[in-house]
């Protein structure tokens, strides 16, 4: 039960009919029952039978691993995600006993099945760590997925978790995020300037009051020249353990044109209505960084820190207290 597979609905197209249907599908093959398929290499002469145009030994090797890997590897008691059209949402799941069937006639066009114990209520994206949320960008159909014991904390199941990775990921947030709100204000409004300019943001106008301990800025997150974005940032210090309610969040979105979208950064955790508010439809869209967040998002933009707050920090490569 500690594995956990992505299986993908057309970009969330065909997400609903997974969760109604107690199943998650895939489409290769179509008009071919594989309930027969012992190992990968049954799978092979399928392929290229009814896909003789595609020649190259890369994209054949990389189709009929998907293929092998949703009938062989999603076994019974297997976590299985599938996220929402919007993104914002991930559902969950456990594959169940006897799973594979063939279905030749509804409306979704993915035939090759497995069946699905759905928890009734899918999971703000939001809510697990960086690295997670980095790994379901994979533009496979099929893959596993990365980072489990995030997957198993956001969910409740601590069970799944060995007691000592979890003692060890506390203290080392912990330790970050002490050093971090060790900084005075007027720094760690510097600090986070670094790290949204890291991030792509640019042209960033500074609108707070200089030294309350936060940030409150705008710009434009440019996405690598193919996109960009307005967005209206917050970024506040908060005592470790604190959690931030739906009201804060709020009173971020009431400042956000049309057309904008918004972030709150906090060394802190924010309240379960909190999250709902920042992702409520028919409002601007709230990005919400929690402590934990913030330190994942710190390691990974370590080297575009300037090498005085590295110091000032007292952190190596990796974000390990030196």
């Amino acid at each position: 039960m500690d594995k956990i597979y992505c299986v993908r609905a057309d970009f969330g197209k065909y997400a609903h009919e997974f969760i109604n249907g107690g199943y998650v599908g895939i489409g290769w093959l179509w008009g071919t029952n594989l309930s027969h398929i012992q190992s990968k290499d049954d799978l092979y002469p399928l392929y290229k039978a009814e896909y003789p145009n595609d020649i190259s030994n890369v994209v054949i090797g990389q189709q009929v691993g998907q293929i092998a890997r949703f009938l062989l590897e999603l076994q019974e008691g297997t976590f299985v995600i599938t996220p929402s059209s919007d993104t914002d949402f991930l559902y969950y799941g456990t594959i169940e006993k006897d799973s594979y069937y063939y279905a030749d006639e509804d409306n979704c066009p993915y035939r090759h099945r497995k069946k699905v114990k759905w928890e009734k209520k899918p999971i703000l994206r939001s809510e697990f760590s960086v690295p997670f949320q980095n790994t379901m960008r994979s533009s496979l159909t099929v893959f596993a997925v990365n980072h489990k014991n995030n997957f198993f904390e956001v969910i409740g199941r601590n069970d799944l978790i060995p007691k000592l990775e979890k003692e060890v990921k506390l203290d080392y947030y912990k330790s970050v995020l002490g050093k971090i709100l060790e900084l005075h204000d007027k720094e760690f409004e510097i600090l986070v300037t670094h790290i949204l300019s890291a991030m792509g943001f640019e042209g960033s106008e500074h609108t707070g009051r200089v030294g309350d301990g936060g940030v409150d800025a705008t710009g434009e997150l440019d996405v690598s020249g193919l996109a960009k974005i307005k967005i209206f940032v917050q970024a506040k210090r908060y005592k470790l353990g604190l959690k931030i309610n739906h009201n804060v969040v709020k009173n971020l979105r009431s400042n956000i044109p049309s057309g904008g979208q918004g972030a709150f950064i906090t060394t802190a955790e924010f309240q379960k209505r909190a999250q709902e508010i920042a992702n409520e439809p028919g409002f601007p869209r709230i990005g919400l960084i929690n402590g934990e967040q913030l330190v994942d998002i710190l390691t990974v933009h370590w080297t575009d820190i300037p090498d005085d707050f590295k110091e000032k920090l007292g952190l190596k490569i990796g974000l390990v207290i030196s």
